[in-house]
């Protein structure tokens, strides 16, 4: 089969591996399509992912296709189903799943190769995180479940209320699912931005105010002056620099929250004002990755109707553009996302 192959810092080639073989917990999927991300782009960066990743492999993560093989031990899953399946699955075991922190998972298993013809889908991940998907729904759609899935746990681990006011700074497509999902549970969203386009997309989604802002402005007095000198209910962070942390602490009204969603990069330190935060009571958070229960959330919402791929998904490239596709997303920040077509 053809598959990107990722062999360490921005060197990524496309060529014929051999399709994996399956065991007998596993499945066979073929590829339909393979969605780009902000953190596929950083692992094409920077070469690794400590966690994710370590080359020379086949990289990418979000996917949707058709089963062509299953393992003897499979009883969930039939060959010729339409599945999405998500990239890790955690072991239930260990201290942090034993108390419902699957994200955190001492054991979890991470897998990769959606760049490619075929992927196998290991046991744990068939059991836990691979879903049938409707007969009306997208392969586009349905890949788009792994990341509003993180998406959805961070959103709704900040508590949100109908009638909160929240920002919501960086609008990639990571931060235009905040937006689509704080105006469905019936928000006020301020949307702060880089680009005239990011915030026209916000807008499209429902955002009631917008704040273009860069790294030589401060959207804080804007902040204020549209919340009556309060501060938002809720700021959620979805760039992941330090100064953008520092904005969403800055914004949020007293006893408000703030999510870190954004990871920045590695060593970053960020210096806090410990008055502000003690005197005003400020919930910080921070949320990473997802668990098999907001896989399954973030799949109905996509079955009802609620995020679909017209909003994150703007082009269609074969495999063989991927190498071209990265570089573009590394020199277009805040593009939205490529669906790869292997």
């Amino acid at each position: 089969m053809m598959a990107a192959v990722l062999y360490g810092k921005e060197n990524l080639q496309v060529e014929s591996v051999a399709v994996p073989h399956i065991g007998n917990e596993d499945i066979l999927v073929r590829v339909k399509v393979a969605l780009t991300c902000g953190t596929d782009v950083k692992v094409f960066r920077r070469g690794y992912h400590a966690r994710m990743i370590v080359p020379p492999a086949v990289f990418g993560h979000e996917l949707a296709g058709d089963v062509v093989a299953v393992g003897g031990g499979v009883a969930n899953i039939q060959p010729g189903e339409r599945v999405v399946a998500a990239n890790s699955a955690p072991c239930d075991q260990c201290f942090f799943c034993r108390r419902g922190l699957e994200n955190l998972c001492e054991d979890l298993l991470f897998n990769n190769g959606a760049y490619a013809e075929y992927i196998r889908i290991p046991g744990r991940i068939v059991k836990r995180n691979t879903y049938v998907i409707p007969k009306h729904v997208t392969y586009h759609d349905a890949a788009l479940v792994e990341p509003l899935a993180c998406v959805l746990r961070g959103f709704e681990e900040t508590a949100p209320k109908p009638g909160d006011t929240i920002s919501i700074i960086g609008l990639g497509p990571i931060g235009l699912m905040f937006v689509k999902l704080a105006k469905l549970y019936g928000c006020r969203v301020i949307a702060v931005g880089r680009r005239k386009t990011q915030l026209d997309r916000a807008a499209s989604l429902g955002a009631d105010e917008l704040i273009e802002a860069h790294a030589d402005s401060n959207p804080i007095p804007a902040i204020r002056r549209m919340t009556q000198g309060r501060g938002v209910d809720i700021a959620i962070e979805a760039v992941g620099r330090p100064q953008t942390w520092h904005w969403a602490v800055d914004m949020v009204r007293r006893g408000g929250t703030v999510n870190f969603f954004g990871g920045c990069p590695n060593d970053s330190k960020v210096s806090l004002d410990t008055a502000l935060l003690h005197y005003s009571e400020i919930t910080c958070k921070a949320t990473f990755h997802h668990t098999p229960a907001y896989i399954r959330k973030a799949l109905d919402l996509i079955c009802a109707g609620h995020i679909t791929a017209a909003f994150f998904v703007n082009r269609e490239e074969p495999l063989a553009n991927l190498l071209h596709v990265m570089r573009h997303l590394m020199s277009h920040n805040g593009h939205l996302k490529t669906a790869i077509l292997p």
